[in-house]
């Protein structure tokens, strides 16, 4: 049999393709036998050393606070801001897997050396029980260079310490502006618990008053945080994702420094009070509130031994710096509430700018008492008694008004009610009414001639607070529109969210009313009247003293002198400024708080003449028009 030759090639190339499939099931055994022991050795032999490695590397989260926002004057410039402090955390999530009491690891870093405030700590841990444990636990703000050095030294032996950086209010200008800026402290329980604090948690600072806590949601920003990987040692060997913090919100006040520095400088270290507005708008230009306190103390110090032994002073401190005098402070108005009998006598008809005159007598009897008026002034008119603050007129005018009549116009003008101010703590005080009378005095509730009298010249069941005498003074020299007072002015570099005014309390008055009232005060200041200490050379202060007992005048000494008052706008015709000045305990308003008021003044003076730059600490006033006043609501409208 003859084999051809094309027999021969295909028997030869079936035997290279079995060869090669053979060599490549050799090679694909090779390589799984090389995985095998490499998987072998990697899990078994080599078990324990990735055991080790993965027990020493761990996923850490480290927060980042958002720095609040600044708080600016209506110029811009800084009043509060940050400053970067140091502070000790604790990693809650590392701690309980190790199984160790937190309580009791505390205890025993006090123990070897790291200065805490247990309590402080004790109770942070107990408000963060009910939150994830990758929420670490502040154990010390502004920790010193030898506590980091305390930790940094013991990193082995507590890997779960870390330092971090967080930002921390910071006020240049110490207690200057404390009541109207507040402070801000770490929320409380009672705070956690209510609604509109459903999204903080344990260990979040929050504005506690002041500007801090009425603009709380625009100034706090939201934080961010780090995912790390860290060795055993607690150093870091890798980052995760970074979530960086926003900040919150720049606000700018209404406030103008330079105005408001003045008045802290010339109030001193009396007690009381001074507020300064613009009559149109209601924006606060300067709130002086004395004594005061220092906000730092609040969110740099308060969670030491000597930052809690100041805070206990403050509120031990009989003259109750924590207070702000101007709108939760009530006192009697003196003098300063005959611009309020004479407002609502002219309205009432009783008397008329050309028929006025009453007899002083220096004084009036009234069933068996007489009440005496500090001077002789004659039978002066309504503008002669208010410039020289005759007592023996407005006992008289007083009575011929009645009481009913005075109560319902001294509450369409808005005191003895909050004026809406936005910052907390508001009180409305307190205002004379035979209702009042009978529930203050159950053994004597019935309203007397004698009690008429005493409320015609602001004494008595008169309380009220310097905010709410000065909104409704300047509401009447500006026709009867009574603005909201207010601090916040907008978000800084966002025009569009300014403050919005609430629609003002509007008094018709009638022109004539307003233009008497303006030109007695005017009278004060420049005619030789009770404030003459005020006057202002081409400033044409127009202004009201009042000199408020606070005892029998028997018992006028020392701690118990009567209350200076002076109450003022300027200019005459144009309203821009109205400022009202209460010292304490001092005596006389037109010896003490009017040439207070005229130095403040001197202060807004030069401003307006120093710059257009400054120049808008309050726009013109419009002129006083029957269409204005047309168009506003019928008198009857309810007071808010």
């Amino acid at each position: 049999m003859v084999t051809r030759l094309s027999d021969i090639g295909e028997r030869a190339k079936a035997i290279g393709q079995t060869d090669r499939l053979t060599i490549l099931q050799y090679g694909l055994l090779s390589l799984f036998l090389i995985l095998g022991v490499r998987f072998w050795s990697l899990q078994v032999i080599q078990h324990e050393k990735f055991r080790q490695a993965a027990e020493n590397n761990r996923i850490r989260v480290v927060p980042i606070p958002a720095p609040r926002g600044a708080i600016l004057d209506r110029h811009g410039r800084v009043i509060v801001d940050n400053q970067p402090s140091l502070s000790i955390i604790l990693n809650r999530e590392e701690l309980r897997e190790k199984r160790r009491n937190p309580y009791e690891l505390v205890d025993e870093l006090i123990a070897r050396g790291l200065p805490l405030d247990r309590d402080t700590v004790r109770a942070r841990l107990d408000g963060m029980r009910n939150q994830p444990a990758f929420y670490p636990v502040v154990l010390k703000e502004n920790a010193t260079t030898s506590d980091v050095a305390w930790v940094h030294a013991h990193r082995l032996e507590y890997p779960e310490l870390d330092i971090v950086e967080q930002p921390q209010r910071r006020y240049p200008y110490g207690t200057v502006l404390a009541h109207v800026l507040g402070y801000v402290g770490e929320i409380s329980r009672e705070e956690l618990a209510k609604p509109e604090y459903k999204d903080y948690r344990p260990g979040d600072l929050i504005g506690k008053s002041g500007v801090e806590q009425m603009y709380d949601r625009l100034l706090r920003g939201r934080d961010g945080y780090r995912r790390v990987i860290v060795d055993s040692t607690g150093h870091e060997v890798g980052e995760i994702e970074s979530i960086p913090p926003v900040e919150g919100h720049a606000i700018k006040l209404t406030i103008d420094l330079d105005l408001q520095l003045a008045a802290e400088q010339h109030l001193g270290n009396r007690r009381g009070t001074i507020v300064a507005l613009d009559p149109q708008t209601g924006e606060i230009l300067a709130l002086v509130s004395h004594p005061a306190f220092d906000p730092a103390l609040f969110s740099q110090r308060i969670n030491t031994a000597e930052g809690k032994a100041e805070y206990r002073r403050l509120l031990q401190d009989p003259e109750i710096p924590l207070i702000n005098r101007a709108l939760q402070g009530v006192y009697p108005t003196g003098s300063t509430w005959k611009i309020i009998v004479a407002a609502a006598a002219l309205e009432e008809g009783i008397i008329t700018p050309n028929h006025s005159t009453f007899l002083c007598g220096r004084g009036l009897q009234v069933g068996n008492r007489f009440i005496s008026c500090m001077g002789s002034h004659g039978a002066p008119d309504l503008h002669r008694a208010i410039v020289v603050s005759c007592d023996g007129y407005f006992y008289r005018l007083g009575l011929k008004l009645g009481i009913d009549r005075l109560e319902k116009w001294v509450k369409r003008l808005g005191l003895g009610q909050r004026t809406g101010i936005d910052l907390p703590h508001e009180v409305a005080g307190i205002v004379p009414s035979r209702a009042l009378k009978a529930k203050l005095n159950p053994r004597d509730p019935r309203w007397k001639d004698f009690d008429t009298a005493i409320a015609s010249i602001g004494q008595g069941t008169v309380a009220i607070t310097p905010l709410q005498l000065v909104r409704t003074i300047a509401g009447i020299v500006m026709g009867g529109r009574l603005p909201t007072p207010h601090v916040f002015k907008e978000v800084a570099g966002d025009p569009q969210m300014a403050y919005q005014q609430p629609r003002p309390l509007i008094v018709p008055l009638d022109p004539l009313t307003v233009k008497t009232i303006r030109s007695a005060m005017w009278g004060v200041v420049n005619e030789g009247g009770t404030g003459v200490a005020a006057r202002v050379e081409g400033l044409d202060v127009c202004g009201k003293t009042g000199t408020a007992q606070v005892v029998g005048k028997e018992k006028a000494t020392g701690a118990l002198k009567d209350h200076a008052w002076f109450v003022s706008f300027a200019p005459r015709d144009h309203p821009r400024i109205a400022m009202v000045t209460l010292i304490e305990n001092v005596g006389q308003g037109g010896r003490f708080s009017a040439p207070t008021t005229r130095e403040i003044y001197e202060a807004y003076k030069a401003k307006l003449i120093g710059g257009s730059e400054r120049a808008d600490i309050a726009t013109p006033a419009p002129a006083l028009t029957n269409k204005a006043l047309a168009d506003a609501e019928p008198k009857n409208a309810p007071a808010h």
